[in-house]
């Protein structure tokens, strides 16, 4: 049957023909004398259109297409049961045979088939529900192509005959959609896709063992392009990462944040960055803070960094199994120590109002190493977001579960902090690592 619908003044215009019955906007109903005459003009070799034309119909209106079909179907019905098989004995119908009703067998067998894709198809989400367990809970449901599939292995394993129309109706899939999937034309095509996805993933693996650090998908289309000359697009990257189950294990934010409250003698400094945190100058926004690091059989250690806000680079960082004022006085003399450290003139250091920070001895050698200091508001992480970002990450770049000693951990922590400055590419910072960054902000200016 044609596609096209009539309007409603093109329904109007046929209506008035007197070999018409009724017509809507999907189908038109002859009268028995039209069909008959047209038999009788077609056997004297007279074309289709010509004789629609001859009694009054608008060909461009029905179509060639709904004109075709009209005649081949009244020719095969005049052939079988002659000029009976035009007749029309059903109020508002087209004429078409009547669906032939089922039997009770055929019925069964269809409740039976269908009964049988359902179970198939719960099965399957059952799966797909375990691969993605402790990922983000989301609505499961199957793809066209997943019921394709579905209902090609409920027919091979029940051996049903003639149930494709009834179970593509079924799981709300074209039949054609069915055929067309299992078309050579589509089976090459897939394969050719599937050869072609094989060779994306050896090259992602790749990149994600890239000195065996976790990586998403933006590290690892950085890494393809900075460290292997090869550029893919993101999408197609977390595509095929979804695919093969290429999976890199998901930050969570800790709720238990440990909230210091300074002593009286212990003096906060005034918020100086403002979350001003880019400034294009590296050496000039100094960022630093303390996390815990949990480590062996339950034992814990802590670290503290200097990063430079500007570029997210490490600049100095100390490990201790005590969280005295020791670990962030020594870390404050590490990036002292630190020959590349060159400070711009009017540097500061911010942190939060930990204890270690509001400490006058802090901020003593603070001030010694010609430093200016600067703290975020009273419980707003925000203020110091750069270097929350940079723990939490680092957590998923180190191995820090696998460290057995204190020593262990220690070294750990050297080689994460060497692979971020120097191999970890930034999404938000041209897609360059932090020593690049730096090199190309010193460069410029």
């Amino acid at each position: 049957m044609s596609k096209k619908c009539f309007t409603k003044k093109e329904i109007e215009l046929l209506s008035k023909n007197p070999y018409v019955k009724s017509v809507t906007s999907k189908a038109i109903i002859y009268t028995d004398e039209f069909k008959q005459l047209f038999i009788v003009q077609k056997e004297r070799g007279k074309f289709s259109r010509e004789i629609f034309e001859e009694y009054g119909f608008d060909t461009e209106i029905i179509g060639t297409r709904r004109i075709k079909c009209s005649a081949e179907r009244w020719g095969k019905a005049y052939r079988k049961n002659g000029a009976l098989g035009l007749q029309d004995a059903r109020r508002g119908q087209s004429g078409r045979p009547r669906k032939r009703e089922l039997s009770n067998e055929e019925k069964y067998a269809r409740l039976e088939a269908e009964n049988n894709l359902l179970k198939a198809e719960n099965e399957l989400l059952k799966k797909i529900k375990f691969a993605e367990r402790g990922l983000k809970k989301k609505e499961l449901i199957l793809s066209a192509d997943q019921k394709f599939v579905l209902i090609r292995y409920v027919i091979e394993k029940y051996k049903l005959k003639n149930m494709i129309t009834y179970l593509c109706k079924s799981a709300g899939v074209s039949r054609q959609g069915y055929y067309n999937y299992f078309s050579a034309k589509q089976v090459k095509r897939r394969r050719e896709k599937e050869k072609k996805d094989e060779v994306v993933r050896d090259v992602i693996l790749k990149a994600f063992h890239f000195k065996n650090r976790k990586k998403g998908a933006r590290q690892i289309k950085m890494i393809l392009a900075g460290q292997f000359n090869i550029v893919y697009n993101l999408k197609r990257i977390g595509r095929v990462m979804n695919k093969y189950g290429i999976v890199c294990p998901i930050r969570r934010a800790n709720p238990y944040k440990r909230i210091m409250k300074a002593t009286q003698e212990h003096k906060v400094v005034s918020n100086q960055l403002n979350r001003e945190f880019k400034q294009e100058v590296p050496y000039k926004v100094l960022l630093t803070d303390i996390t815990y690091l949990y480590f062996g059989k339950g034992e814990r250690a802590y670290l503290s960094t200097i990063i430079d806000a500007s570029t997210n680079e490490v600049l100095a960082h100390n490990v201790s199994d005590r969280i005295t004022l020791d670990i962030a006085m020594d870390t404050l003399k590490k990036l002292k120590k630190n020959r590349k450290v060159k400070l711009a003139k009017g540097a500061y250091i911010h942190s939060d109002q930990g204890s270690h920070y509001t400490s006058p001895v802090y901020q003593k050698l603070v001030k010694k190493h010609r430093l200016g200091q600067s703290m975020s508001r009273r419980g707003n992480c925000w203020d110091n977001a750069p270097q929350e970002s940079f723990f939490g990450h680092f957590k998923d770049l180190a191995e820090i579960k696998s460290c057995k000693t204190l020593k262990d951990l220690k070294r750990e922590v050297k080689t994460a902090i060497k692979y971020y400055n120097s191999y970890r590419y930034q999404w938000n910072m041209k897609k360059m690592t932090p020593v690049q960054y730096r090199d190309h902000l010193l460069n410029a200016a």
